[in-house]
């Protein structure tokens, strides 16, 4: 069911209808899609450190980013923000997953719900808990990292 039919059937039940409307804000049901299932498109990547500029990475269009794509420096702090659009129907349940390796070893993982979101044409942006990259002789090196936004259902591009 699409998001205007829902709305419709939902206008007898008050709280689910008021929860609905908080959600959506001022979004113009003229402009929604026929489409049952939200889209979600992360658009960028940055990565927050204190002392020098934002890196901004730019989402490939496959997702799939080939070689080196960024270096930190042993033992920085920094935030990941992602800047992405929902469009077409309320997203719940959108989720970040990170894992990180060393050589073929796993040496990190890491989940965290990010929430739920309305469609609207204007970006979200989220930032996450400051991380503290590895530090120390043995943690030198090369790190290979497979993050992840996704809702219960796998619709993020």
């Amino acid at each position: 069911m699409n998001l205007s039919k829902n709305m419709q059937q939902l206008k007898d039940d008050e709280s689910l209808r008021r929860w609905k409307e908080q959600l959506l804000g001022s979004v113009d049901m003229n402009s929604v899609g026929e489409t049952l299932e939200p889209e979600v498109k992360i658009l960028s990547l940055a990565i927050k450190t204190a002392g020098r500029p934002d890196i901004v990475l730019p989402i490939p269009g496959n997702g799939n980013p080939n070689g080196l794509w960024f270096t930190l420096k042993e033992g920085s702090r920094y935030r990941l923000m992602f800047t992405f659009q929902v469009s077409n129907n309320i997203v719940s349940g959108l989720k970040y997953t990170n894992t990180v390796w060393k050589t073929a070893i796993k040496v990190d993982s890491a989940k965290e719900m990010i929430g739920t979101f309305s469609p609207q044409p204007e970006p979200y942006t989220h930032e996450m808990p400051e991380e503290t990259t590895p530090s120390g002789i043995f943690a030198r090196g090369a790190y290979t990292e497979r993050t992840k936004v996704d809702n219960y259902i796998g619709n993020v591009k």
